[in-house]
């Protein structure tokens, strides 16, 4: 599966953005898919899932104000960002893997650039 990031960008603190994640190929609803973002300087962390069957999973940081949902019939996994902060800064990627709850994941997107400014 091929996974394409879109819809980061500059926002204020405060402000929100949604992030788009098109899959190709068929089988989308077979996947579990995730977000994960790094920093500058800072390692690739964790950030929200949803898995082939509907369970949800995020980070701490941005549980309440991060919302990860699925459009099956249009290959796409969304990450509604809420009450951005600063510390939200980041190279967001979406990545796939046929894993109820990956450990590790098969397939990555290349990266969209979330800037928030305080």
């Amino acid at each position: 599966v091929q996974l394409q990031a879109s819809g980061g960008g500059l926002v204020q603190a405060g402000g929100s953005l949604r992030l788009s994640c098109a899959a190709s190929g068929r089988t989308f609803t077979r996947y579990s898919m995730g977000w994960f973002r790094q920093a500058p300087g800072k390692e690739r962390e964790f950030v929200a899932a949803i898995s082939w069957n509907d369970n949800i999973y995020y980070a701490d940081s941005v549980k309440g104000r991060f919302t990860i949902s699925r459009d099956n019939p249009k290959n796409t996994v969304y990450l509604q960002m809420n009450s951005l902060k600063p510390e939200d800064t980041a190279v967001y990627y979406c990545a796939a893997d046929t894993a109820v709850v990956p450990t590790q994941y098969s397939y990555w997107g290349q990266g969209t650039l979330v800037t928030v400014s305080s």
